[in-house]
């Protein structure tokens, strides 16, 4: 396969990132795939629960973005990657691993993708998804202890510590480097007509 056209997707924790991943997949089914920056956070098999759980994932060294780039590359090239999983529960990385095809469109979704030069030279597109703190924090709270198995305090304590300060220092000024963007998400019908035509465009061959 060629000419793949790679989407980044950033914005911070809570953002509306995934709710637009979730519409393109939902529009244009196979000729779009998904690679999340979340699964390539570096493993730590080595190091006790205790010592990981202190780790501050917000930062950008917390990423393989070696690996990471290894299989943007290969998916940019027409090949499918073996993707590892990372498991939230015991902030390492698990012994599972998830095939991602490569497809016309891929996104590469993750809140600090455009902190490396060497990723966002990768893209052909780069959107930031700019929503308020409050909402956000709200968001990552029902997140994190429905899905992900946290406390409450655990959630609280993590964002006050490392989320909200590296998003300060590293996320938000990331957004220079957008090419679009967009408001509260999936939800501004305006933006998303304008990315949902981009991606029409391209997998249809309509190309200006």
């Amino acid at each position: 396969m060629s000419d793949v056209m790679i989407i980044g997707l950033a914005g911070g924790t809570g953002s509306g990132k995934t709710t637009i991943t979730r519409r393109l997949m939902q529009r244009f089914g196979a000729d779009v795939s998904v690679i999340y920056h979340d699964n390539y956070y570096k493993e730590h098999h080595n190091m006790p629960y205790e010592e990981r759980a202190k780790l501050n994932y917000d930062h950008p060294d917390a990423f393989d973005n070696e690996l990471f780039i290894r299989a943007i590359r290969d998916l940019k090239a027409g090949k499918d990657v073996v993707c590892p999983v990372y498991d939230y529960s015991i902030h390492d990385r698990s012994d599972k691993t998830i095939v991602v095809k490569s497809a016309k469109v891929v996104i590469v979704e993750g809140i600090l993708i455009y902190a490396s030069k060497e990723l966002r030279d990768l893209m052909d597109i780069k959107l930031f998804v700019d929503t308020d703190a409050d909402v956000r924090i709200l968001r990552r709270i029902k997140r994190d202890v429905r899905d992900r198995g946290r406390s409450l305090e655990s959630v609280i304590d993590q964002y006050l510590t490392t989320v909200k300060p590296m998003h300060e220092q590293f996320v938000e000024p990331s957004k220079r480097y957008a090419d679009l963007i967009i408001p509260e998400g999936g939800h501004n019908k305006v933006a998303m007509r304008m990315v949902v035509a981009r991606v029409q465009s391209h997998i249809y061959g309509e190309e200006e």
